[in-house]
């Protein structure tokens, strides 16, 4: 689903999630809207690039050159798509391979710019609650308890919740 804002949805009524993966690199711009049920989300553009960031971990936990520009290519495209938006209505994250790589700070500082946003390189737990919130929330909804897998580039996630609400994450 690619499409571009409508000159009618105002900027405020958006939001934008970043998600820097090991594989892949995932933007979703979504409108908030408050209903009576609560405030809804409706994706209206999605990017994806698959930046293969975790094959270019070299053995000793340094990012390769090729893998540093497929990630800042990727990132500079999705900073022109959120040239506008209000730094409080952006999220951006980065997961496994940016934990433990040793140059992560000098591809963080670079991406930051690219963006136009902070990047925050999030821990496992963090990273397993998120995965469980946006999950419960696109599957149909149950009563009792729910589990979560996500097997990703560099790390996998278990979540056990209830509802809405993660209670036991390992990362």
């Amino acid at each position: 689903m690619h499409s571009q804002t409508s000159s009618r949805e105002s900027l405020e009524e958006l939001v934008a999630a970043v998600d820097l993966g090991s594989n892949s690199f995932r933007m979703v711009i979504a409108k908030s809207m408050h209903t009576e049920s609560g405030t809804q989300l409706q994706a209206i553009d999605t990017l994806r690039e698959p930046v293969r960031l975790a094959a270019g971990l070299k053995e000793n936990k340094m990012l390769d050159q090729k893998a540093f520009t497929r990630g800042l290519d990727a990132l500079r495209r999705f900073g022109d798509r959120l040239k506008n938006f209000d730094p409080a209505r952006v999220r951006a994250v980065a997961t496994n391979t940016l934990r433990v790589a040793r140059n992560s700070e000098q591809f963080i500082k670079e991406a930051q710019q690219l963006l136009g946003f902070p990047i925050e390189v999030i821990a496992g737990r963090e990273e397993a609650r998120l995965i469980y919130v946006g999950a419960s929330h696109d599957a149909p909804a149950c009563d009792g308890r729910r589990f979560v897998l996500d097997i990703g580039g560099g790390s996998t996630e278990f979540i056990i919740g209830d509802g809405d609400e993660p209670q036991l994450l390992e990362s």
